[in-house]
């Protein structure tokens, strides 16, 4: 997965990328991996003793599924209750097939089951089944149920009523559940980008997403708007190095013809019998402040905001069980020990991804469920030979 959908900063921190030849990494771990399943390497390996305990796992996604993993090698009854029909979160329902296949996860998800974890899908914790029920009938306990509330920054915009207008995960699941056949909801307005006049707000991979799906679908145009100036073509090594650079990146779902604004601000909509059809702006300065005389429109069918996620959907889990939301970042996570992975004033609900740390990337989602099993299994077992 993540020789797949992961940035690689690694390679950007690449001693050789100094001279602009840094190892592939990202690309070997792809290979290394897609090799291993194929030649047979890759294998499940379920306990060769169980512990009598068991632990449920909410959430699916990179986290949920890392923890899981761990959880039953080391003999524990883990079970992942995920909302939605198949197993993966956002790998499944966020990311575009064109970018990442689902037998990707669906081979790893395999393997887990080989390994003893089941898997409950369309059961949304907190709304069908209480997660209270969850915390007394299992040892433990851990929440990863991912950053999925969006930013909107236009909810006081002029015309941010109109239909056409939607967040990006609105968007991006109901393109892969058609994809793989799987029904949408009859409540759920259907969103289509065909014939129409796309603007995507927002410069990164989410955005990215949205131009590549509406291509696909047979949007007339596509423009990205970023409210950040156009990055260089080339870093300055020697003030980057070894950290992330700040150059221009194009990414193949810009390449395939979506035209990029950048150091623009939308101010507002207008539109026609409820509809949307125009996205006003102006120009900003290198401070982000407004150019006099700079403003604009743009024909507009379909907006789709993709500004990140402000942290943990509020209206399930969170609100059951009463968990203090609180500001980290520009992020809503939920703290707990960074340690033990315990949620404060909860003996065995743990918490861990981006629900914990905010918006992040995948690589650091696994790495936080690896550990919050770690830290699980060490309360249950008194010891763990599980790695951090």
């Amino acid at each position: 997965m993540t020789g797949r959908v992961c940035p690689a900063p690694c390679e950007a921190a690449c001693t050789l990328n100094i001279e602009d030849t840094p190892v592939a990494i990202k690309t070997i771990e792809c290979a290394i991996a897609d090799r291993g399943f194929e030649e047979g390497w890759i294998v499940p390996k379920p306990p060769e003793t169980k512990s009598g305990k068991s632990v449920a796992i909410i959430g699916s996604g990179p986290a949920g599924l890392a923890a899981a993993q761990q959880l039953a090698r080391a003999g524990h009854d883990v079970h992942v209750y995920e909302k939605s029909a198949r197993p993966g979160g956002l790998l499944v329902y966020g990311i575009p097939d064109f970018k990442m296949e689902k037998v990707v996860v669906e081979r790893r998800v395999r393997q887990m089951q080989a390994e003893g974890v089941t898997f409950h899908c369309n059961v949304h914790v907190g709304k069908d089944m209480p997660a209270a029920a969850l915390a007394t009938k299992h040892d433990a306990v851990l929440l990863a149920c991912g950053s999925e509330y969006p930013f909107d920054f236009f909810t006081n915009a002029p015309g941010r009523d109109l239909d056409g207008i939607h967040f990006a995960m609105e968007f991006l699941p109901q393109q892969n559940r058609r994809v793989a056949g799987e029904p949408i909801p009859p409540v759920v307005q259907q969103i289509s980008a065909k014939d129409k006049h796309v603007i995507v707000i927002g410069g990164g991979d989410t955005g990215s997403d949205c131009i590549g799906t509406s291509f696909r679908q047979g949007a007339k145009s596509v423009t990205q708007l970023e409210i950040m100036p156009r990055p260089p073509v080339k870093e300055d090594k020697a003030m980057n190095w070894p950290h992330w650079p700040m150059k221009l990146r194009i990414s193949s779902s810009q390449a395939e013809g979506a035209k990029t604004e950048y150091s623009i601000s939308t101010t507002g909509f207008s539109g026609e019998d409820g509809k949307v059809r125009k996205l006003k702006y102006t120009r900003v300065d290198a401070k982000l402040q407004p150019v006099p005389g700079s403003e604009g429109e743009l024909d507009a069918d379909l907006v789709l905001l993709a500004m990140g996620f402000a942290g943990p959907v509020e209206n399930d889990i969170v609100r059951e069980l009463g968990l203090k939301v609180i500001p980290r970042g520009r992020f809503k996570g939920l703290e707990g020990d960074e340690t033990s992975y315990r949620l404060p004033g909860h003996d065995n609900v743990y918490v861990a991804g981006d629900m914990r740390r905010g918006q992040s990337l995948v690589v650091w989602a696994i790495r936080e469920g690896r550990q919050a099993a770690h830290a699980i299994d060490k309360a249950l077992m008194g010891k763990t030979l599980l790695p951090r």
